[in-house]
């Protein structure tokens, strides 16, 4: 029998205190999330300097609500406090980040979608006693409206001005009036963006997620593209064949039931000339790797969705951190010939290019 290994005080009060800074992180989190969804952030943006009163009264809540709210976001430093005239300012940089939708540095929806996962954790912890897993059903509307803010975000700054390009024939083709299909669209945003851009393409968007399909269509509808974009619910392993020039699926195959058949779907719904976008999130497979905060917030994600909505269908349950190798050997199962790894430096996203 191995020694018992002796307790080093000081050590173990280190740790103990890290652990309760990253308690207060989880509940300050709900009041980032609070903020959000009230509108605080945004009723402090280029606003300056504000009083308690004054921060109540733009965003129409409660003084006693906001003080607290306000002495939260001063020790998290998510806006700064001037005790001299007891005021608090949200700065640009932090305004970019929690109040305005439209930057490209917008993080806020991440709050919303924490708060939706927790509430499903009891279910999950269930999954780790007895198998299987948690399916979408049982997850509230605002996880998936995180989603659609999430992906808005990455596709306004990214999709059209980086990602596209770094694909010379999909931008032919699209400006050519093909057609193009994306496979878990969510709220149908990339599909909508890519119609925007791309006036003479046809589009078709699918998920498994019926209320995320009905949210696309509304969606298309404000966007003044439902006549070049249309939405239905499927899951991408009976696609027609042959029918689209350019495919994309974005943070899908690694949540997926069943990632070959998928895939195989897509290659044979593609052209013969056709590309397939793959973007997964640019982790590693190896824990070693992800050592840092990006994967703190990958792995539990995963554990908290991705992962488990997948094995609640007997499913394959890879997880975020799938890694290039895995994806690789996807592709190559599904029967893809050529896959390339784009020379797109992100750092939340890594983009595949597969042909048949």
């Amino acid at each position: 029998m191995a020694a018992k290994a002796s307790l080093d005080m000081e050590k173990a009060k280190q740790v103990a205190q890290t652990v309760v800074g990253d308690v207060a992180t989880v509940v300050h989190g709900a009041l980032t999330y609070i903020g959000d969804r009230l509108g605080l952030f945004k009723a402090m943006k280029d606003a300056g300097p504000l009083t308690i009163a004054e921060v109540a009264a733009r965003s129409g809540l409660n003084e006693r609500y906001v003080r607290e709210w306000l002495g939260a976001m001063a020790a998290a430093r998510y806006v700064e406090y001037n005790a001299a005239d007891e005021t608090y300012t949200l700065t640009p940089a932090y305004a970019a980040a929690l109040a305005d939708e439209d930057s490209p540095f917008f993080v806020g929806s991440y709050f919303q979608m924490a708060q939706a996962a927790v509430t499903v954790a009891p279910k999950v912890a269930e999954a780790f006693a007895k198998g299987g897993g948690v399916p979408q059903s049982e997850y509230p509307p605002s996880f998936f409206e995180a989603a659609e803010r999430n992906s808005r975000t990455r596709y306004q700054h990214k999709l059209i001005r980086k990602w596209l390009p770094a694909m010379p024939q999909v931008i032919e083709v699209l400006n050519a009036g093909g057609r193009a299909a994306d496979v878990g669209c969510g709220g149908g945003r990339a599909a909508i963006m890519i119609a925007q851009a791309f006036p003479k393409a046809r589009l078709v968007g699918y998920d498994v997620h019926p209320p995320s399909i009905e949210r696309a269509r509304r969606n298309a509808q404000e966007a003044g593209v439902a006549d070049r974009v249309t939405f239905e619910v499927g899951n991408g392993t009976d696609l027609p064949a042959d029918a689209f020039n350019f495919v994309t699926t974005f943070d899908v195959v690694h949540d997926s039931v069943d990632p070959v058949g998928l895939m195989r779907g897509i290659r044979r719904a593609l052209k013969a000339d056709g590309t397939y976008l793959v973007q997964e999130v640019n982790v590693s497979d190896k824990v070693g790797e992800n050592l840092r905060p990006m994967g703190k917030m990958v792995y539990s994600v995963s554990t908290l969705y991705c992962m488990t909505t997948s094995l609640a269908h007997h499913g394959a349950g890879i997880g975020v951190a799938m890694g290039e190798a895995k994806a690789r050997e996807l592709a190559a199962s599904a029967g893809f010939s050529r896959f390339t790894r784009l020379p797109v430096k992100d750092d939340f996203a890594v983009l595949y290019e597969l042909r048949p």
